[in-house]
This record gives C-alpha cells, structure tokens and sequence, in this order.
C-alpha cells in the first residue's frame, strides 16, 4: 500500500509534547489521527508520592490497558489495588471505577493505551489548563468534572 493510499501519514513519535498535570506529566506517542481511531499511546509520568490530579472516573467508551515501565503505579479499580511495575499490565475495562496513586520513593512511568482513541490530547491539555489555575493547590473539582464528562468520562464523587 503506498502512502497516498493511507489515510495518515507515518511517522516516528509524532508528539514531541509534555503535558503537565500538575507534577504529573503525560506524552502521547499515538494519537487517534495516526491510527484511524482504533487506539491512543501515551506515557504517563507520576512522581513518587503523587496521584491521579483528577477525580476518580469511569469510561464506557474505550478499554484502558497500563504497561509498567519504571517505578511501581498502584491503580485502585473497583475498589481493588493493583500495583503495576515494570513490565506488568493491568487492563482496566470499560464501566470500571479507577485512580492511581505512586505511593513509592521512586517516579513511575507507565505506558497507557486507549482503544478506541476516544480521548486524545485535547483532553488533557484541557484538564492541564485547569489544574494550572490552581496555583499548587487543589484544583476545582466541580470544573474537572464538567471537562470529563465532555470527554466521555463519568467522574465519581469523593466519599464523604
């Protein structure tokens, strides 16, 4: 198949971009646009001692499967703890209540696929904004939320 049969041009890496959300950092590796649709790759870079800067959520649009890649990331889903570590995976299906939290002294680095790339950087570029107009503090949750449902995620209320 020549390339003026594809839809997308390949290419190595197309997003040379780090996302911050807050101390956690994300960069897409797959976009949507590069695979059709079918999925989206992204590392995730969590510092030692930091969590998951949005609610806890849920998707009924896409699978969300994690490949450790350094450190250890603990994923709650449903309420079970899932500690990910290199070169462990953890498929977090559709429906599923999930966070994550690096409650080790070391970063983690995950790699995170989506399918299908229902969500993509404008997604986190979006929460990235609002988690920036917090200053270091908390961000607003009532506006996380809304973002999340804008994207197709069911943002769960923290416990009281």
């Amino acid at each position: 198949m020549s390339q003026h049969q594809r839809n997308v041009a390949l290419r190595l890496t197309p997003a040379e971009e780090t996302i911050s959300l807050g101390r956690v950092g994300i960069r897409f590796l797959v976009t949507g646009a590069e695979s059709n649709g079918s999925a989206a790759l992204f590392e995730v870079i969590v510092p030692a001692g930091e969590h998951l800067p949005s609610p806890t959520h849920s998707h009924d649009a896409f699978e969300e499967t994690i490949y450790g890649l350094e450190g250890v990331l603990t994923w709650t889903v449903d309420g079970e703890q899932f500690p990910v570590g290199p070169g462990q995976a953890l498929c977090i299906p559709r429906g599923a209540v999930h966070r994550f939290d690096n409650f080790g002294h070391l970063d983690a680095k995950v790699l995170a696929t989506i399918s299908p790339a229902v969500i993509g950087p404008s997604f986190f570029r979006e929460v990235s904004r609002e988690t920036a107009k917090a200053s270091g503090g908390p961000p607003d949750r009532n506006r996380l939320a809304e973002i999340l449902r804008r994207h197709g995620l069911t943002p769960i209320p923290p416990r009281e």
